[in-house]
């Protein structure tokens, strides 16, 4: 079976014989009373590399996004949600809701929406707090996010970013490099300073370790850490966690850059093969691929035979509940010939009846 389901796009996949040997899993304490060793360390290594001041560690995104959450729901807040916005980050503004706080919708990387929205609550005295992720895998588009940061500092509000899909990936723009240098993330692709921003993101994808970093100002991160629930009642990243962190950044920065090369080539490739049986995909140069088959429902069909053909693909729904949709997930470890297999399984595997819709490149 080929797989085309792992979002382990930078193909790191840290072997345990390539990490930093550690002599005790956990410390057996919450992070408040004892943080695990060189966390702190490594929380300045991505601050600095996704260009905020400061970062804390957390188990995963969900605990990182309930944390904030609850914490900010203690002020007078309105919250104003990107419709696209990943579902853990909804997770969290639920909690803020129960507490009292106002939530909005506004349409999808729409930053006249959004304004529109906050010119209607001027007068509500609550501050407005901005979610919205930094990249979208759906659309292929990166957040507007220099115009929504705009759009709440005049009322002394904030931007919350979910930026897992882009860190490890996207990077400050330079020259023809295709997702930018470093893989910092949204900010540094757009050149966003920090303040008032908030950067949450999974690890998990771009850097293969699974677990998350909360990023921002000074001020914001320590007065996170001192008010954290899940710092005192769960347990924090286990030393093998931070290990492979530490190992996913030391190989960031000596060949990550041509590891993105190389994950362009591959994603370029395997859009070169659908234009060759007439398809398009959504996601741009983005590692994850999804057609778009008339009628919908021929997406079903369409996933198992690629599975029968030995193809493995993600069947999913869009964040809008559309769908279903067949995605490839191309990684740096598809080699030619496994995109040359999936191509030929999906000409023969593509219903006679299913035909690609008329999409935008992404």
């Amino acid at each position: 079976m080929i797989d085309f389901t792992s979002a382990l796009y930078l193909g790191l996949h840290h072997a345990h014989a390539r990490l930093r040997p550690w002599s005790q899993l956990t410390l057996g304490k919450p992070a408040a009373l004892s943080p695990p060793p060189e966390s702190a360390a490594l929380a300045d290594r991505l601050a600095a590399l996704i260009g905020c001041e400061r970062a804390t560690l957390g188990t995963s995104t969900l605990h990182l996004f309930w944390d904030l959450f609850g914490q900010l729901a203690r002020a007078r807040i309105a919250i104003y949600v990107d419709e696209g916005a990943y579902p853990i980050a909804r997770w969290g503004v639920e909690r803020a809701l129960a507490r009292g706080a106002w939530v909005r919708g506004f349409r999808h990387f729409d930053a006249a929406a959004l304004q529109g929205a906050l010119r209607r609550d001027a007068d509500s005295g609550r501050v407005p707090v901005v979610v919205t992720d930094g990249f979208c895998p759906s659309c292929g588009r990166h957040a507007p996010l220099a115009a929504y940061l705009d759009s709440v500092r005049a009322g002394g509000g904030r931007l919350i970013i979910d930026d897992t899909q882009a860190l490890g990936v996207y990077g400050q723009s330079v020259g023809a490099a295709p997702y930018g240098c470093g893989g910092g993330g949204s900010l540094r692709r757009q050149r966003i300073a920090a303040h008032r921003v908030i950067v949450i993101a999974s690890l998990a994808k771009g850097f293969g370790v699974p677990m998350a970093v909360l990023a921002g100002s000074a001020d914001a991160v320590e007065r996170f850490t001192r008010r954290s629930e899940t710092r005192a009642h769960c347990s924090p990243p286990s030393v093998a966690m931070l290990r492979a962190a530490e190992q996913a950044l030391i190989v960031n920065a000596v060949q990550g850059d041509w590891l993105r090369d190389q994950l362009a080539q591959r994603v370029r490739y395997f859009r070169a093969r659908l234009a060759e049986l007439t398809l398009t995909a959504e996601g741009g140069l983005f590692p994850v691929q999804t057609l778009r088959l008339r009628p919908a429902e021929a997406a079903i069909d369409l996933h198992k035979r690629l599975r029968d053909g030995g193809i493995d693909t993600v069947l999913h729904r869009d964040r809008d509940g559309s769908g279903p949709r067949v995605s490839f997930i191309v990684t740096v470890r598809h080699r030619r010939s496994e995109i040359d297999r999936a191509a030929k399984v999906l000409a023969d595997a593509l219903p006679a009846q299913a035909a690609p819709e008329e999409i935008e490149h992404g």
